[in-house]
């Protein structure tokens, strides 16, 4: 089972939303689109799922052409951050309802809503409206709903974004559990990194409208092909810097140099894009490779069990992220340390430069 976009583009009043788009998303496992607000996430969803009509290129789903296909005939299901449940119906009620549409016989409508109503933990609530629910109660009814109705697709655009953090983490763990095994393609819209990586799976970055990379999720955070797509996978943002390579040799700033690993020491000399992220930034060395920077402090926030400092330092303004509870005091200049063997290497345009390297 598969969802093939080939060329697809959306165009609002002469202006492109999203610019043309090939990506084959399957079944049996979830497929992830990670951007910022605004980077077109909602947009190709809604181009996906039929609500907004593609200006080019064509959708198959299963082999079949629905590019002009009405959202009912396509047979998929949509759950949003907001919680669309009918208020004048009971949980059961508003479960049932895509099944009733569809003139199902009650007796099979019974078992799925029951069976649906199993897995999200909803039996006691069934015969509860609505607004008799808490908010993760009703995120779980629309959940519900998009598991009875046994949908070919499934879309979730950023379902967990209004919920408190802790229901966060424990819907975040179920729902890959959720939807396995039901052969549904599963795409999930998410503004975080972290949301990403948990859940695995195949992973689109999006940025501007169009895919900067897709594939394997752990593999592109390792690995990730451009500058921008290495910045979309980092949170905090990703430290960068403009380093000179001579010899074996990189010098960054006014007084930063380490000597390149053999497979880096084979570029050519020349100047090149640096980008690291801040949790490969600490207050500490880890290995004797570790290069000092020296910083002034600028911001600093605890966060649970980890410190992060915002630091200017001669080559540019740099995040570090470290477990721990670590003294920094604002104003004052702070010794950092820089794994090299963590760093992404782009040419100056963002480009890869070519050798592994993992964030």
């Amino acid at each position: 089972m598969a969802l093939e976009l080939q060329n697809i583009t959306k165009k609002v009043g002469g202006v492109t939303h999203i610019k043309p788009t090939n990506l084959v998303l399957e079944s049996g496992h979830f497929n992830v689109l990670l951007g910022e607000t605004g980077a077109g996430k909602t947009s190709l969803i809604k181009l996906m799922a039929g609500l907004d009509p593609i200006a080019d290129g064509q959708l198959l789903m299963d082999g079949e052409d629905v590019t002009g296909q009405s959202t009912q005939k396509r047979n998929i299901s949509l759950v949003h951050q907001f919680f669309v449940n009918y208020p004048h119906m009971t949980v059961f009620e508003n479960i049932a309802s895509p099944l009733k549409v569809t003139g199902m016989a009650k007796s099979e409508i019974e078992g799925r809503v029951e069976e649906a109503a199993n897995i999200l933990q909803l039996k006691p609530m069934l015969n509860r409206k609505p607004h008799e629910l808490s908010g993760g109660q009703q995120q779980r009814c629309a959940l519900a709903r998009a598991i009875a109705k046994q949908s070919k697709a499934v879309f979730l655009d950023e379902p967990l974004a209004n919920l408190d953090y802790k229901l966060r983490e424990e819907l975040r763990e179920q729902l890959p559990e959720l939807f396995a095994g039901r052969g549904a393609i599963v795409v999930y819209a998410t503004s975080e990194p972290e949301e990403a990586l948990l859940l695995g799976g195949k992973t689109a970055l999006m940025q501007d409208g169009q895919v900067a990379q897709f594939g394997p999720t752990a593999d592109i955070y390792r690995t990730p092909n451009s500058l921008m797509a290495a910045g979309i996978f980092s949170d905090p943002p990703i430290n960068m810097a403009e380093f000179t390579k001579t010899g074996r040799m990189a010098h960054m700033g006014r007084n930063i140099s380490w000597e390149l690993s053999d497979e880096r020491a084979g570029l050519k000399d020349g100047v090149y894009k640096l980008a690291i992220r801040p949790h490969h930034v600490l207050p500490y060395k880890t290995d004797a490779a570790s290069v000092p920077i020296v910083g002034k402090v600028l911001v600093t926030e605890l966060s649970g069990s980890e410190s992060s400092a915002h630091f200017e330092a001669d080559m540019a303004n740099w995040v570090s992220l470290a477990r721990g509870i670590h003294p920094y005091q604002v104003g004052e200049n702070h010794q950092f340390f820089m794994d090299p063997n963590q760093c992404f290497i782009f040419a100056l345009d963002g480009a890869p430069v070519g050798g592994d390297h993992h964030g």
